[in-house]
C-alpha cells in the first residue's frame, strides 16, 4: 500500500514521488475524482506538512500559518489526474523504502511533539534545510517555484495616533518626558526595531507633525472627522489605510507607553510574519484582587477572583493578564472588518517594568521616574561619561549681564548648579566651561573649581582638542548648550542636552531637554541624568560579567 499524507496526497509510486488527489486535497491540486480505494494508515515522514484542521476535516480551506496557499496550475492538475489514472489501473504500488533509524526517530518526534496550537504538524527550520525535507518535497515543489514568482513580504507599518486635542493633558503627545517629547520615545523604539517598512504618525496638529519628522517618522494628516473627542482609534486607522493601500499589517503603537523597547516589537513582528497570527496585542501580568461594585439595591460586595478564606500569597498566585495598551498589531482585512483583535489572535506579555501608561496628570511624574530607569535610550551602547562641557552664557547663567557704574559685569548663577558640578567631580566626571566671550574674571569669581575655555571661535574644534588631550571617545563626552553655535557639538557627543529655554536649533539637536531654564538648575538636572545613565552602564557591565 502506498504511504500517503491525508492532506497533501503524497504517494510513492516506484522511485519518484507524485501527487495523488485525495478527498482533502482535491480542491488544492486537481479537480479529478479521487481513487476509490481504502485509505492506507496515515504515516508522517520527516519534512511533511499537515495543514491546520486536516485531521478534523479542514479540507481545502485549511492552511498553515506562515505559508502561502498555492493554486495549482493547469499543468499540475493534468499531472495529478494522470497519477490518479495510473493508480486506478495498477492498484499496486511498491512499498516505501526504509528511511533508517534517524529518519524514523525524527518522524516520531514530528508526530509526538510537533503539534502546533491548532493541532497542525509543523516542520522545524532545520528540517527544511536537510535532505529529509527535500526528499519528500520532490520535483513538484521545484515546478511550483518555477511557475509562480516569489511574493514580496507584506508591508508592515508602525502607526502612532497623536491628535492635538488631548483633554486629560493638553498636547501631551509632545510634552517633554524625561527630556524627550512623549511621542519621541515610541518613535525611537519603532525605528530602531528595524521590522517596519514605514513608521507613521497620524495627527491633526502642526507642532506634533514637526516633532514626528524630527524623530524620522512620516506624517499622515488625519481629517477632522476622525480627530474629534468621540473618534475611536479604529476609525483613525481605517482612514489611514484608505490613503495608504500598500500597507498590509498595522502596528498601532500608543504614544502614552514610553517604556516600549525594540525587542518587544521585533518579537511581535515575528509572531505575525512567521508564526501566522492575524493579530497580537500587549498585556501585563497584574496581581490585584477584584471585588464587585456596590450599586443601587446592592448593599454588600463580593469577591471576583479570590476566596477570602484562602487568600493566596503573591508568590503562590500567577495573577491575571490585563491589556496595558502599549500596542495592537492586526492585518488589514481584520481592520477593514472593524476588528483589531480578531482572527487568529494572541497576546504578547510585556514585563511590568516596561508597562507604563500615561492617561492623567497624576501618571506623569510616576512615568518620568520609570522611563529614566527602564526607558529605551537608543541602540548605541552606553558609555560612561567622563567629560561634561557646558556653555557659560545661557546654561551656567541665565544669559543676563548687569553692568555696574564702573562698567564691571555682574552675572548670577544658581547654587544648585554649583552643587551639580561638585557632584560630577566626585564621580570622576571632569567639567569644562566654554564661552565665546572673555568672561574668565567673572567665572573665576564664582569659585566653581572647574576648568574653562574663553574667547572660543569654533566650539567643535575646542571640544575636539580637549577630547583628544584626555584620550576620550565622543561617547564619553556630554555637552550642555543653548545656542546655534552649540549645535555641532550637540550632534557629535554621546550625551547632549539643552535647557528648556534654549533656541529651537539647540533643542532639536539635543537628545535631552532639561526642565529647568539656563542659570536655574539645568546643570544640576543634567548631572542627575548622567548619574542615572552611569548606573545603567554599570549594571550592563555586571550582567555581561555574570554570563558564563
Amino acid at each position: 500500500m502506498p504511504s500517503s499524507h491525508p492532506m497533501l496526497g503524497w504517494a510513492r509510486q516506484g522511485t519518484p514521488l507524485c501527487r495523488v488527489p485525495t478527498p482533502h486535497s482535491a480542491g488544492l491540486l486537481s479537480t479529478a475524482a479521487p481513487p476509490r480505494t481504502t485509505a492506507p494508515p496515515r504515516t508522517t515522514f520527516p519534512g511533511m506538512l499537515q495543514a491546520a484542521g486536516a485531521t478534523q476535516g479542514g479540507g481545502a480551506d485549511a492552511w498553515q500559518p506562515g505559508r502561502r496557499r498555492v493554486r495549482s496550475s493547469g499543468r499540475e492538475a493534468r499531472r495529478s489526474s494522470c497519477c490518479a489514472v495510473r493508480s486506478r489501473r495498477k492498484m499496486l504500488v511498491s512499498p516505501a523504502p526504509c528511511l533508517g533509524p534517524a529518519y524514523e526517530a525524527e518522524a516520531r518526534q514530528k508526530e509526538e511533539g510537533g503539534a502546533g496550537p491548532t493541532g497542525m504538524v509543523t516542520r522545524s527550520r532545520s528540517s527544511r534545510k536537510n535532505g529529509a525535507s527535500s526528499c519528500v518535497r520532490g520535483s513538484a515543489a521545484k515546478r511550483k517555484g518555477a511557475d509562480e514568482p516569489e511574493r514580496e513580504a507584506a508591508h508592515m507599518a508602525a502607526l502612532v495616533l497623536a491628535r492635538g486635542g488631548s483633554k486629560g493633558i493638553p498636547l501631551k503627545n509632545i510634552k517633554p518626558l524625561a527630556g524627550i517629547p512623549l511621542v519621541g520615545w515610541v518613535l525611537r523604539a519603532a525605528i530602531d526595531a528595524g521590522v517596519f517598512q514605514s513608521v507613521w504618525v497620524s495627527t491633526d496638529h502642526d507642532e506634533i507633525e514637526k516633532v514626528a519628522k524630527q524623530f524620522g517618522a512620516k506624517v499622515h494628516r488625519r481629517s477632522p472627522n476622525v480627530s474629534q473627542d468621540s473618534s475611536t482609534s479604529l476609525e483613525a486607522i481605517k482612514e489611514f489605510l484608505e490613503h495608504h493601500p500598500e500597507v498590509d499589517i498595522i502596528g498601532n503603537i500608543q504614544a502614552t507607553s514610553p517604556c516600549l523597547h525594540p525587542k518587544d516589537l521585533i518579537n511581535v513582528a515575528k509572531m505575525i510574519r512567521e508564526d501566522g497570527f492575524d493579530s497580537v496585542f500587549s498585556v501585563v501580568r497584574r496581581h490585584l484582587f477584584r471585588w464587585s461594585e456596590i450599586t443601587n439595591g446592592v448593599e454588600v460586595t463580593t469577591p471576583q477572583n479570590l476566596n477570602p478564606k484562602k487568600r493566596p500569597r503573591r508568590q503562590d498566585w500567577n495573577g491575571e493578564l490585563c491589556e496595558n495598551g502599549s500596542f495592537y498589531f492586526a492585518k488589514k482585512h481584520l481592520i477593514k472588518d472593524g476588528d483589531l483583535q480578531g482572527g487568529k489572535v494572541i497576546y504578547y506579555e510585556m514585563c511590568a517594568e516596561h508597562s507604563v501608561d500615561i492617561d492623567v496628570d497624576i501618571d506623569w511624574p510616576i512615568a518620568e521616574q520609570r522611563v529614566r530607569r527602564y526607558g529605551y535610550f537608543g541602540n548605541e551602547p552606553l558609555k560612561k561619561v567622563k567629560l561634561l562641557v557646558c556653555n557659560i552664557d545661557g546654561c551656567l547663567t541665565n544669559g543676563h549681564i548687569y553692568l555696574s557704574e564702573d562698567q564691571k559685569e555682574i552675572v548670577s548663577y544658581n547654587i544648585r548648579d554649583a552643587v551639580g558640578i561638585s557632584l560630577l567631580k566626585e564621580r570622576e566626571v571632569q567639567v569644562w566651561l566654554i564661552s565665546e566671550r572673555d568672561c574668565s574674571k567673572t567665572v573665576s569669581a564664582m569659585k566653581l573649581d572647574c576648568e574653562m575655555k574663553v574667547n572660543v571661535t569654533n566650539k567643535l574644534e575646542a571640544v575636539e582638542d580637549l577630547r583628544n588631550s584626555m584620550g576620550l571617545c565622543w561617547k564619553e563626552v556630554a555637552y550642555l548648550g543653548n545656542e546655534e553655535a552649540d549645535v555641532e557639538c550637540l550632534k557629535k557627543v554621546g550625551m547632549s542636552a539643552a535647557p528648556v529655554d534654549a533656541c529651537e536649533a539647540a533643542q532639536n539637536a539635543a537628545s535631552y531637554i532639561c526642565k529647568c531654564n539656563g542659570g536655574h538648575g539645568a546643570i544640576r538636572e543634567l548631572a542627575e541624568h548622567i548619574f542615572l545613565q552611569m548606573e545603567k552602564v554599570n549594571s550592563t557591565g555586571k550582567k555581561i560579567e555574570e554570563k558564563p
